[in-house]
């Protein structure tokens, strides 16, 4: 080599000493990126036993397979939920962390039966689906709401850093980006997927339907932290469907129940149940669904 590394490695110290803010250096180790997605490939394995695995799985191994899996995942995770919840002052983080994560894996068999209507969702409202299995291995709003499931589970318990890494190792892999704050029912499908944002305080009700490129997002983020803990993102009430590109922002922000937006639109105010949101040269309309004389079925896809 022509250059001189040594002094190369010398400007990099010195750009670690003049800019602090991007080092973690003698402080307490945070949980490992790596580490974790191997965890959340393996929760997956636990979640859809015999769709994420390379050999089949026969019904008298599953057992003695799971009860593995279970013991693998809590080892692995009970290290890195220790590391997260050390960034908060806690008295006896280990004993927290064994706390929260008996609670997590105690919550799996409830994940696994709403995850069970996402699927079911999926396949009554898209006749492309040949059947589950096609819907659990092809289709990416599984993989990223399973996870994102699972997540919500930690975020409740206050667990700092680590449910928002689960959701951002699903949006890495599926395009799919949805905060583990978010609050989503039953039987939710997201069609296609890609580039859908679903924000911290988003609520969502049993039956939505969203398509590819939807954001239910804040009015926003000028006021930065002071926002923090306060209702920001929009609110769906059951049997909402939202079509491709369409932006719902505020907090304020309610899409009554049966609505229907069209693709496109920007919406940043309430609309009453059963409406029709849709753009009209140029003109924001907004009809109700049952004076219009349309039924739900001329407007589900």
């Amino acid at each position: 080599m022509n250059f001189n590394l040594g002094k190369i490695t010398g400007t990099i110290m010195d750009s670690y000493r003049m800019t602090g803010g991007l080092n973690n250096l003698d402080e307490t180790n945070l949980p490992s990126k790596r580490a974790l997605a191997a965890i959340c490939e393996d929760l997956l394995q636990l979640v859809f036993p015999g769709f994420h695995d390379q050999e089949p799985i026969h019904s008298h191994h599953l057992t003695r397979l799971t009860s593995h899996r279970v013991f693998s995942i809590a080892d692995r995770l009970l290290q890195e939920l220790t590391k997260s919840i050390r960034l908060h002052p806690d008295p006896a983080p280990s004993e927290s962390a064994e706390s929260v994560l008996e609670g997590f894996l105690e919550t799996l068999p409830r994940v696994r039966a709403l995850l069970s209507t996402d699927v079911e969702a999926a396949f009554v409202g898209d006749p492309a689906a040949s059947g589950t299995p096609e819907i659990i291995v092809a289709y990416p709003f599984v993989e990223a709401l399973a996870i994102q499931r699972m997540a919500h589970v930690l975020y409740q318990a206050a667990v700092p850093i680590l449910p928002r890494m689960m959701t951002e190792w699903a949006h890495a892999r599926t395009g799919i980006d949805i905060h583990p704050g978010a609050k989503i029912g039953s039987h939710f499908f997201i069609d296609h997927g890609t580039g859908v944002v679903i924000g911290e305080t988003a609520v969502i009700g049993a039956h939505c339907k969203l398509y590819q490129g939807v954001s239910l997002i804040a009015r926003s983020l000028s006021g930065g932290q002071a926002l923090r803990g306060k209702k920001r993102h929009p609110t769906l009430e059951d049997h909402v469907t939202i079509y491709a590109g369409a932006t719902i922002m505020g907090g304020d922000t309610v899409v009554g129940a049966g609505s229907t937006v069209a693709a496109s639109v920007f919406l940043t105010h309430s609309v009453p149940p059963r409406s029709l949101v849709f753009y009209e040269e140029r003109q924001l309309q907004i009809l109700d669904k049952d004076k219009r004389g349309v039924t739900w079925d001329d407007w589900v896809i």
